[in-house]
């Protein structure tokens, strides 16, 4: 291999690493915001209350569904634990499948990094997406009920013998008495703790797979691949479609897709495009084979097939009203500089002080050791 070869190689690994180093410093402090905040709702909303409250398929149990999977974690493989043990303690099917919507889309920290790296538009357009997601999905499912799966799929998960999310919730007679518990911050610790452990792999491999694509790939590869030449017409729907398939093969799910979503957006990939991308972190090729190990392989095609539609008509619905409403951003390109990643300012600043927080959630949890009882990947046997 030639010396200039190998010294280009070296350079675009650097500017990878950077790159990735970079997003993550500028997001930082919103990660421990979003994981506090995240804890606490978990630690004063019981998990037993939601499964009580799911046995139907009615609207009201689906607006809960929804509500309570924003109360939960924004991990895509534990929303997906959590809602196989709804399902199982008897939520109704398309309750379940609202909770695993929200769930990873209605979460705080996921909003906030998509707002520091991409702008608050695209907040908006995942939280407000998240909803249109459910009630797409909803009817699509009830058009389409697979009433012989859903009873087949319920009988594999009675039989099955997994390991069922961890519960750190305080108990009290009012939210305000839960506020004032002194366990109520211990709890909040660990629940930060599980969220970070579940979390990490995607989160810390989404920054560095999108640092790797930003340094190694052209922008016009995106633009090329996202149909970028295209009419107006053409490239909404057809941007809306690949988005999907992109993140599947990626591999990275939930707040792990944003980085990645950043270094499409500043490619020149539309808008519905990055927001189709983003709402499929519900499909990457592991949880489809979680799928198929919780309900059985004829199960996992059916949620596969009405999860794409979802995500393209969702995404398509609100590349429709954010350009209507003239509420689109500019694109704009990832800097690599110094100055545009590491800045003396206000996240500097912020990462110091909630650094700080971390650290004192962290000696917290692992002075109070115990059995979170949780996994990155859950295993069905």
């Amino acid at each position: 291999m030639e010396k200039e070869t190998v010294v280009s190689i070296l350079t675009h690994l650097w500017q990878a690493l950077y790159l990735a180093v970079g997003m993550l410093w500028q997001v930082a402090w919103s990660l421990v915001l979003g994981f506090v905040l995240s804890g606490l709702i978990q630690a004063v909303v019981s998990k037993e209350r939601m499964q009580r409250t799911l046995g139907r398929e009615g609207p009201r149990e689906i607006a809960l569904a929804t509500i309570y999977g924003a109360a939960s974690s924004s991990c895509s493989y534990a929303a997906a634990a959590m809602s196989k043990t709804l399902f199982k303690k008897g939520a109704g099917f398309i309750p379940s499948l609202a909770f695993l919507f929200a769930s990873t889309n209605l979460v705080v920290e996921l909003g906030l990094i998509l707002w520091l790296l991409i702008g608050w538009q695209f907040t908006a357009a995942e939280w407000i997406g998240g909803v249109v997601l459910v009630v797409i999905m909803s009817i699509a499912v009830k058009i389409t009920y697979p009433r012989a799966l859903v009873e087949a799929a319920r009988h594999r998960v009675d039989e099955a013998h997994g390991h069922d999310h961890g519960d750190n919730t305080v108990e009290g007679a009012n939210l305000w008495a839960k506020l004032r518990d002194p366990r109520t911050l211990l709890a909040v610790a660990r629940n930060a703790a599980m969220d970070w452990s579940m979390l990490r792999q995607d989160l810390l491999l989404g920054f560095l797979i999108a640092g790797m694509l930003a340094a190694f790939v052209p922008g016009g590869v995106w633009q090329h691949l996202f149909l970028a030449h295209a009419s107006a017409p053409v490239r909404e729907i057809g941007d809306a479609a690949i988005g999907p398939l992109v993140a599947i093969v990626t591999f990275v799910c939930s707040i792990g897709n944003v980085p990645m979503a950043a270094v499409l957006w500043g490619s020149g990939v539309s808008f519905g495009g990055v927001l189709s991308f983003l709402y499929a972190d519900l499909l990457v090729l592991p949880l489809l084979d979680i799928y198929r190990r919780y309900y059985g392989w004829k199960m996992a095609v059916y949620i596969g097939i009405v999860f794409y539609a979802t995500m393209v008509l969702a995404a398509l619905a609100m590349d429709a009203v954010f350009h209507g409403l003239h509420l689109v951003p500019a694109a704009r390109a990832l800097s690599m500089s110094p100055s545009a990643l590491f800045r003396f300012n206000y996240t500097f600043w912020l990462n110091l002080a909630f650094g700080a927080l971390a650290l004192y959630l962290w000696w917290l949890d692992r002075s109070h050791p115990m059995e979170h009882g949780c996994h990155h990947h859950e295993h069905a046997d």
